[in-house]
């Protein structure tokens, strides 16, 4: 009788790996010498007993499943054990970040064979090195058609016509994060007529869009149905994604940082073509309370973010508060220009009991609003404040006194003392962690005096100079659709690939250098408590708020 094929597998395998099995020496005494075994009368004889290598008789599938629960470093030294094992972690590798410039395009047939399983590929090239073209582009497309994820950042070769090509090729990408490319609207058409199933869309610099009236609109596409979150970043021209922004009928998020041109005329029309729209940002745009009128009408609205909007007043937020009831997160900075201050947040706290997350950088409010909302505002759990001219002891002791469901506080550059923490030693019975920085008033021994007398309490004291406020409260500067689980593949062994470090991991040490050059300039723009804060708030909340 003939054995399955699952069988013979399993013996292969046996055999395959047999010289690299364990073995074991088990000694016993005799109680006599080895016959012809010489003259030594104190001789033993060994037995040899092997080690069953269970390792062999795992199925494939398993052995993937162990890989993909292991660290990127030691995925690479586990492929380097056997040919067996290479095979299995390519293959089972579903994430991939390449260095992608022009000699990329050579390792492309052997890289792709080897990891001919990847959905989520980044392709990341340096700004003064040239960058793959449309020939590699086309070439992985051909070889991952399965590709759900892409990110393209400074592949300044790429054109219209290998965006059209790999379009075609992969039709069941979900999302699309492309930065700093030379491709325009023909290019950014073709994935969404092609791409049917596209639910993320984020663009920053797109340099091929035709700046004024001649530019050719973008969208909406086949992929109009399935959007369901769209962020454009720093474009000349982005209102020539209008028409798709009003086209994706079920768009839930819309992220609008640093685009010029007048946006109150796209916002004007959204209410009426979209209905779905739960988060909304708006950062240094023009736009004003023409705007913000029409976005009112978004009565499913949860998430609002005015990050200076300077033409934005009162009469716009109270008209979002009156409309938008289900609010929960807002964040406002703005920008020293005292459009915003206590009739809106008054309006806020009437209107939006549902309110979680409230941050306000560059905005004045008083006693006033802060006890309105404080009483009105029952589920209020992360209050941040920051810039203030009027936030003082006096209103950190109203936020004490009537904030019950506050957990997380954050003060910076606001006019409290020792005696702001001293309130907080007895207020908001449900605080866990406060931060301070740029207080002046604010002394290493009233933050010591708050901890002892709150040992649950995680205090977390800076006083600095005062500098300027960062813009990226919300730390949205950073696109929001972007994928950071991109790990960089093992390098190829045992002989079947050519070394690919230079290609694969060439940009990572330059990216580092430069972040920590801008890191010692003080120009990140996440680097401010306000942003850091807020990471670790929606990164602790952001399973059951979001």
């Amino acid at each position: 009788m003939g054995q399955s094929s699952s069988t013979a597998a399993v013996a292969s395998r046996r055999d395959t790996n047999l010289s690299h099995r364990f073995k074991f020496k088990s000694s016993f005494s005799t109680s006599s010498p080895i016959k012809g075994g010489g003259d030594d009368n104190n001789a033993e004889d060994f037995m040899v007993f092997e080690a069953p290598d269970y390792i062999s008789d795992l199925p494939d599938e398993c052995l993937a499943v162990v890989f993909q629960s292991l660290s990127s470093a030691d995925r690479k030294r586990c492929s380097m054990v056997c040919r067996r094992w290479l095979m299995i972690e390519g293959q089972s590798r579903h994430r991939l970040s390449l260095n992608a410039q022009a000699d990329l395009l050579t390792l492309v047939p052997k890289l792709f064979t080897r990891f001919d399983s990847v959905t989520k590929l980044a392709l990341k090239c340096e700004r003064r090195s040239t960058s793959i073209g449309d020939e590699a582009l086309t070439m992985i497309s051909f070889r991952c058609r399965n590709l759900t994820r892409l990110k393209l950042r400074s592949c300044r070769e790429v054109t219209d016509a290998g965006m059209e090509a790999f379009a075609k090729n992969c039709r069941s990408l979900k999302k699309l994060s492309c930065g700093s490319c030379n491709f325009g609207a023909k290019g950014m058409n073709a994935i969404l007529n092609n791409c049917a199933s596209l639910e993320e869309l984020s663009v920053k610099r797109l340099r091929g869009i035709t700046d004024g009236a001649a530019a050719e609109p973008i969208g909406p596409g086949l992929a109009a149905s399935s959007l369901k979150t769209i962020c454009l970043k720093e474009l000349y021209n982005g209102q020539c994604f209008g028409p798709l922004i009003i086209g994706s009928k079920n768009l839930r998020t819309l992220k609008l940082f640093r685009c010029s041109g007048d946006w109150d005329k796209v916002l004007r029309v959204i209410p009426d073509r979209v209905s779905a729209l739960v988060e909304i940002h708006l950062e240094r745009l023009q736009v004003s309370d023409a705007g913000l009128t029409a976005l009112s009408t978004c009565l499913s609205l949860e998430i609002l973010h005015l990050v200076k909007t300077p033409e934005c007043t009162n009469f716009g937020l109270t008209l979002v508060a009156e409309q938008c009831k289900l609010l929960r997160k807002l964040h406002i900075d703005g920008w020293k220009a005292n459009h915003i201050g206590d009739d809106g947040l008054i309006a806020v706290a009437k209107h939006c009991p549902n309110l979680q997350e409230l941050v306000l950088i560059g905005v004045n409010p008083t006693k006033i609003s802060l006890e309105t909302l404080a009483s009105n505002c029952p589920n209020l759990e992360r209050l941040a404040l920051c810039g203030s001219d009027t936030v003082g002891d006096a209103e950190i002791s109203c936020i004490a006194a009537k904030c019950v469901a506050l957990k997380k506080l954050c003060i910076k550059s606001c006019l409290v003392s020792d005696e702001g923490m001293r309130a907080l030693a007895t207020g908001c019975p449900n605080l866990v962690k406060v931060k301070v920085k740029k207080c002046r008033g604010v002394t290493c021994d009233g933050a010591e005096w708050l901890r002892a007398s709150r040992e649950s309490l995680a205090v977390n004291l800076d006083s600095g100079e005062v500098e300027h406020q960062d813009a990226n409260a919300s730390g949205g500067g950073g696109g929001g659709v972007q994928d950071n689980g991109a790990e960089n593949p093992p390098q190829a062994g045992l002989n079947q690939m050519p070394p690919v470090a230079p290609s694969i991991a060439g940009g990572s040490r330059s990216t580092a250098r430069s972040t920590s050059f801008k890191a010692r300039l003080g120009l990140l723009g996440g680097r401010g408590i306000v942003a850091c804060t807020l990471r670790r708030w929606s990164s602790g909340n952001g399973g059951s708020q979001s």
